[in-house]
């Protein structure tokens, strides 16, 4: 199977199913020297697991990480760092009698036509579980920015028609609500919204926004290697994305462009601009402001309410998923986003370094 890997410098690999033995990921081209233990790795991994809320699928893991390689009296070795998760709550009979039926929604379908076979179990390498990897070595893309001046904050925005308020904007609820939404009264509000979608046998979708702070102008490469392009590619790679949208995003093919366009000037010496409809990046290379993003989240597929499919012998039939499965996938999603756009801005930087002369100069001369 092709497809599992990510980056060019920062390279990550993932593997493992749903309800195989373990999951992981091999991260290469870490530099050497990063303090790095799995502490730093557990408590991005602690904002995805199961079963810590009644609007998260009630599977119970610990999620608990080891590091196999690639670090050395604490230290990264500039080796691979191999990590692994093991798999303790795998109810494989929750999902035998998808074996012969395609789920709505999910990608059942389509590995069937693409591979001839499929592990139906949760859904295989589609399934959900598979972002622990993205997770874990987004961990150490965010702990190494950090060491730039560069941070991430990623929320939920939005679930279905309920907006947060920026006026009410709390960093610390995004970990302390249960939607991971940064206004706790708009939480409140979601919260019995998703009772009722609950009670209907239904999920919902909706939005979540990752804003990167302190990066600087000039990284990404025009043409094919953008750096909005590369987000996007990133954030679309979650299974449950079906939209991203940089700054302003589809509300600028609304505007004027003596509306959009943001005003250049100078402060203390520095080329800044007075507004952000961009969203941080022009050309496809950054301009040192604020980068933000947004990833539009479907509902989640798996819901017990009657829908129509077929089976492997092309009969239609009339199904109700069971299992165990989030109503919502919006804040679990929050860190997946956080650390896929982790991953795409460190590999950015790694590869800005030689793109001017005086920069490889300060190295090698």
């Amino acid at each position: 199977m092709a497809g599992s890997s990510f980056g060019n410098i920062f390279r990550v690999t993932t593997w493992g199913e749903s309800h195989g033995i373990a999951l992981g990921v091999v991260v290469d081209g870490c530099p050497a020297g990063l303090s790095l233990d799995s502490g730093d790795i557990q408590v991005f991994l602690d904002r995805r697991k199961p079963g810590q809320t009644k609007i998260a699928t009630p599977r119970k893991e610990a999620d608990e990480v080891e590091i196999l390689s690639g670090i050395f009296e604490g230290r990264t070795t500039g080796a691979p760092i191999s990590m692994l998760v093991r798999n303790t709550s795998h109810h494989s009979a929750d999902y035998s009698e998808i074996a012969n039926y395609y789920r709505p929604g999910h990608a059942d379908y389509t590995f069937d036509a693409k591979y001839g076979f499929r592990d139906y179990r949760g859904g295989g390498r589609s399934s959900g579980r598979e972002t622990i990897g993205r997770v874990a070595s987004g961990a150490i893309a965010s702990k190494l920015l950090s060491e730039f001046g560069i941070t991430l904050t990623a929320y939920t925005k939005s679930i279905g028609p309920i907006d947060i308020d920026m006026e009410r904007f709390d960093r610390q609820a995004i970990l302390e609500t249960s939607t991971g939404m940064p206004d706790r009264e708009a939480s409140a509000h979601a919260e019995r919204y998703l009772a009722d979608c609950m009670k209907e046998y239904d999920s919902v979708g909706g939005v979540i926004e990752c804003v990167i702070d302190g990066v600087p102008a000039g990284l990404g490469d025009p043409v094919f290697e953008k750096l909005d392009a590369n987000l996007a590619k990133a954030v679309m790679s979650i299974g449950a994305v079906k939209a991203v949208e940089i700054g302003d995003g589809v509300e600028a093919a609304r505007r004027r462009g003596s509306k959009n366009n943001d005003s250049f000037r100078m402060v203390d010496g520095q080329v800044v601009k007075s507004t952000n409809h961009a969203g941080g990046i022009l050309g496809g290379i950054s301009d040192g402001s604020q980068i933000v993003l947004r990833a539009h989240i479907k509902p989640t597929p798996s819901i017990f309410s009657p829908q129509q499919t077929v089976n492997k012998a092309g009969e239609e039939i009339d199904i109700s998923i069971k299992g165990r499965h989030d109503p919502i996938i919006v804040p679990r999603a929050v860190v997946v986003v956080e650390s896929m756009a982790a991953l795409t801005v460190l590999d950015a930087l790694l590869a800005n370094a030689g793109a001017k002369l005086e920069n490889l100069k300060k190295i090698y001369g």
